[in-house]
């Protein structure tokens, strides 16, 4: 079995089981991609000929409209046969070299209840270039890999900041997420993703949901810094107002930056909250978006980012203004 690109010579063998995307990095080809986990669509290309199969299911990050018109998304697809695909070449943000590099967690802090900050220290005489909002994998024992935003401008000194949520069994969150793991090696690989800033002059429109609020803290702080920084309204949702765990360093940035609004979102408000219920991307479309004047970034849970681009898309959003960065929940 082989892929092939619509358009050009290229061609790569395929294996067994393994997806489309698989074939394509290996080749070494530019593919944008992301999650890896069918529901950001960064990898979304049409089929030209052949067949493929969802092994998972359709994913989340294909609508029966796209599927319709033969689109597939190349991170779950597997060929069933040869196959041809039309590709959107990686944007801008791919041509910043992919490297592995050691480092050492040297600080851990809590943030929320089940959210703290892990500070991973660079070495002094390598350079890790990067752009906000994009991501690294966490090499682990085991030949375990975590996926995780970086929180952090690159121009703030050498160090990596990554925001994790404590989950039960979590290989990453048991070894890096506790006090105790301060002066642990690891190492780690990028940069990854296309979740990155693309300036214009449309109104942003930022939803970002629990620590989904990571890679826009970056990316929000550097379209600010920005000459002309566009008019950017941030939504943030959480469980609860403990949950909010940058609340006031987002006020206060919203205070220096007129251009930026923030509207924190609870889901599971108590009854003197007097802010802003429900889902996050609700609170947005409550207010009135223009779909037609604005770009949308969305970050969170696989299940918010679905509902994000259906219900953007279904009122008329372009789908090349939805730029979105799903958190794919690790196994194991």
């Amino acid at each position: 079995m082989r892929l092939s690109v619509a358009n050009s010579e290229r061609s790569t063998p395929l294996l067994a089981g393994r997806s489309l995307l698989d074939a394509a990095l290996a080749a070494g080809w530019p593919v944008p991609h992301g999650c890896r986990g069918g529901n950001c669509a960064a990898c979304r290309a049409r089929l030209i000929r052949g067949e493929v199969r969802y092994p998972r299911g359709t994913p989340l990050g294909l609508t029966p409209e796209e599927a319709l018109d033969g689109h597939i998304l190349l991170c779950q697809a597997q060929a069933e046969g040869d196959v041809c695909v039309e590709l959107t070449e990686q944007r801008v943000a791919a041509a910043v070299e992919r490297r592995r590099l050691p480092c050492r967690v040297e600080r851990v802090r809590e943030l929320a209840a089940d959210v703290v900050a892990v500070t991973l220290r660079l070495p002094a005489a390598e350079d890790f270039p990067y752009e906000p909002g994009q991501y690294v994998e966490v090499l682990l024992p085991g030949g375990l890999r975590r996926s995780f935003s970086i929180a952090n401008l690159p121009e703030e000194s050498r160090h990596l900041e990554l925001h994790v949520r404590r989950r039960s069994g979590g290989a990453f969150a048991q070894r890096c997420a506790v006090a105790s793991a301060v002066g642990t090696l690891l190492a780690v690989e990028g940069p990854y993703g296309a979740f990155t800033f693309r300036p214009s002059s449309r109104t942003v429109i930022a939803l970002a949901a629990g620590t989904g609020l990571a890679p826009l803290h970056a990316l929000l702080r550097r379209a600010l810094a920005r000459r002309s920084a566009p008019a950017i309204r941030l939504y943030w949702g959480v469980r609860g107002r403990e949950d909010l765990y940058a609340h006031a360093e987002l006020d206060a940035l919203a205070g220096r930056h007129p251009e930026l609004g923030y509207v924190p979102v609870l889901s599971a408000a108590p009854p003197d909250w007097r802010g802003r219920r429900g889902w996050v991307q609700h609170a947005a479309l409550e207010d009135g978006v223009d779909v037609g004047a604005v770009d949308v970034y969305a970050s969170g849970p696989p299940e918010m980012v679905a509902a994000v681009r259906r219900e953007f898309l279904d009122r008329g959003l372009p789908r090349e203004r939805l730029i979105v960065e799903a958190f794919e929940p690790a196994a194991g």
